[in-house]
């Protein structure tokens, strides 16, 4: 299995250094990256698709965050979707159990799946192990 690089998009400081831990313990990703929210997360993906940085092939999405939340930087992604040079998969990761939340990750094709918080060692070898 090819390791690939995974994003975290999360306003939660403590959240991210623990999925940080449970990642880097995983073994299985080359790179982790951490944004606090959607802008910061797209300001960095415009930024690697015009300078051919390296792209994340996984994003662990937060759905309530302030600035920009999942829903906007989801909008904003497919916005430069045609700038990018690789297809970027999504999992919403979210404290949210709303029924709606959950029905509105289905309308989005590069949403793969939606796991509630916190993430576990097992969804992140689902995850990467996804092809």
């Amino acid at each position: 299995m090819t390791k690939k690089a995974i994003w975290i998009v999360d306003d939660d400081a403590i959240y991210q250094i623990i999925v940080n831990k449970i990642i880097q313990r995983s073994e299985m990703f080359s790179a982790i990256s951490s944004f606090k929210n959607g802008k910061d997360a797209i300001n960095n993906l415009q930024r690697a698709a015009a300078t051919n940085d390296e792209l994340p092939d996984i994003v662990l999405l937060d759905i309530n965050m302030p600035i920009m939340d999942g829903w906007e930087f989801m909008e904003a992604m497919a916005l430069i979707k045609p700038k990018l040079n690789k297809e970027i998969v999504v999992y919403i990761v979210s404290s949210s159990i709303a029924v709606e939340d959950k029905n509105k990750s289905k309308s989005y094709e590069n949403i793969l799946g939606y796991i509630s918080k916190p993430i576990t060692v097992n969804d992140l070898v689902l995850i990467a192990s996804n092809d």
